[in-house]
């Protein structure tokens, strides 16, 4: 048998990999430290402009945690995406709603559960690294790893029949 993963993927198309897994919406773990002091929670997050987006209330100790220590990883099947947490603002203030209309549409319930229009605020994940665990079709485990700062990539076969 051969490995039918192509090992010479771009940038762009383990990127595009990348966001096809996550699809539209997921819930994740999202995990951040704050000194030395690691805590993970489930976020739902939405995935738009090659970014990770989650909403959450300004006053959560979470997002005070991410005030200080920016640097988070998120987490879901065999995706582990590792970036940099930034604070875009109240989801109402939000030009153009995209978030808020994403939101609504792919998760319903969290939308009419928790949102408070004076302390709900979209946080953005820019990647920095990823690693993405996987099977190719003819049953090989392998890893994809996208570096965003070098727009580097490595697929590494992980069993050796």
């Amino acid at each position: 048998m051969q490995f039918s993963i192509d090992k010479d993927l771009t940038f762009e198309q383990a990127v595009q990999i990348l966001f096809e897994k996550l699809g539209d919406y997921k819930i994740m773990a999202l995990a951040s430290c704050h000194n030395n002091y690691p805590m993970v929670r489930n976020v739902s997050c939405l995935f738009y402009d090659n970014k990770i987006y989650f909403k959450t209330d300004k006053n959560f100790r979470k997002t005070k945690q991410l005030f200080e220590n920016p640097q988070v990883a998120l987490c879901w099947s065999g995706v582990q995406v590792e970036g940099i947490a930034t604070n875009k603002g109240l989801v109402v203030d939000e030009p153009g709603h995209k978030f808020e209309t994403l939101y609504n549409k792919y998760l319903w319930g969290s939308y009419n559960k928790y949102s408070h229009e004076d302390s709900e605020i979209i946080i953005e994940v820019e990647p920095v690294f990823v690693e993405i665990w996987d099977t190719s079709e003819d049953n090989y485990a392998y890893q994809i790893f996208i570096h965003f700062d070098t727009k580097e990539i490595e697929v590494k076969q992980y069993d050796q029949r």
